[in-house]
């Protein structure tokens, strides 16, 4: 994970360089920090995985079912 991180501190620092060179209204500005969105989608898409691969088979049930009677919740 930290290796995507990298990444868009990389490309960070591209994407600065490049607006700074060529203006910040140019596409190649735009591009440049079309493509930091894109590495920090990848890395929210990453987390995401992630963290739905520790919930349980019935977690993972209830979220695509949670109106299924067994996912039903009952306040005390």
């Amino acid at each position: 994970m930290s290796d995507i991180h990298s990444q868009i501190q990389e490309e960070r620092d591209q994407a600065r360089v490049v607006c700074d060179t060529t203006g910040v209204n140019s596409q190649e500005c735009a591009a440049a920090w079309d493509a930091v969105e894109e590495l920090q989608a990848e890395a929210s898409h990453q987390r995401s995985k992630t963290e739905s691969e520790k919930k349980t088979s019935l977690e993972q049930y209830c979220d695509a079912n949670p109106e299924a009677d067994e996912c039903r919740i009952y306040d005390n």
